[in-house]
């Protein structure tokens, strides 16, 4: 049962994060989206994604890999505008 709710809680955040990406990727712009936040966010999920290789916990690593996948996506698109 915990791995479940990790699971639907790590798919809910991740979800949330994925109309972000849509709407960069289909306006081509980065302007309103600071590259402070993001890196400060993908340093974040990267330290939640270890914490979870170290824990053993599926839901985190999982979830944790995907969105710090969407968010270096972003970074990158936003450093590359610049």
């Amino acid at each position: 049962m915990t791995e479940a709710i990790g699971f639907a809680a790590g798919a809910l955040t991740t979800l949330a994060f994925v109309p972000q990406v849509v709407k960069t990727w289909r306006s081509r712009s980065t302007r309103d989206l600071s590259a402070t936040m993001l890196s400060g966010f993908a340093v974040g999920l990267a330290l939640w994604l270890v914490y979870g290789l170290a824990r053993s916990s599926w839901p985190l690593v999982l979830t944790n890999a995907v969105t710090l996948w969407l968010v270096c996506f972003l970074l990158i698109l936003k450093l590359r505008e610049r």
